[in-house]
């Protein structure tokens, strides 16, 4: 799944640039994506539509950048991790994602059903948030959002 929203990413600048959806399952299927995988990383785009309207609704007064502290549940510390964790935290100090994007990417960490989502897909996680709401990271984060951490030069997106 991760890797068909990271080739979404690469080839539609913008989410509106992406074709209706039966003509993006059959230019998917060309390039190589299996039916599975397309309709997990598809349906979770439309769940990651309908939570964006959804908090944005339900939170409209929220300042963009809270003050407050967010304390994680057990169970999305189990998901996340510590790392994870700390990651959203550097991202949101740094004003990349507000407290609401945060909850957003972390709705959808736990929406993609892995016992324990690793940091690199977090990174599509958050790549993905922006992405769909016309938001684009400036170069020093997206450097951050593909680098990795065991090899000094950035890693290709595939």
């Amino acid at each position: 799944m991760f890797d068909v929203l990271v080739y979404l990413y690469e080839t539609y600048y913008r989410p509106e640039a992406c074709p209706d959806s039966d003509a993006l399952v059959k230019k998917l299927s060309a390039v190589g994506f299996d039916e599975e995988e397309i309709s997990k990383a598809l349906g979770w785009l439309t769940d990651l539509a309908e939570t964006t309207n959804e908090f944005s609704d339900r939170y409209p007064q929220q300042t963009a950048f809270s003050f407050g502290m967010r304390i994680y549940a057990p169970q999305e510390m189990d998901v996340l991790g510590t790392e994870t964790v700390g990651f959203l935290q550097f991202l949101e100090s740094a004003k990349v994602i507000d407290s609401i994007q945060r909850e957003i990417i972390i709705e959808r960490a736990l929406a993609a059903s892995d016992p324990q989502v690793s940091l690199d897909k977090i990174k599509v996680i958050v790549l993905m948030v922006l992405w769909s709401q016309g938001k684009e990271p400036d170069g020093l984060i997206f450097d951050e959002l593909f680098s990795d951490d065991e090899d000094s030069e950035p890693r290709l997106l595939h």
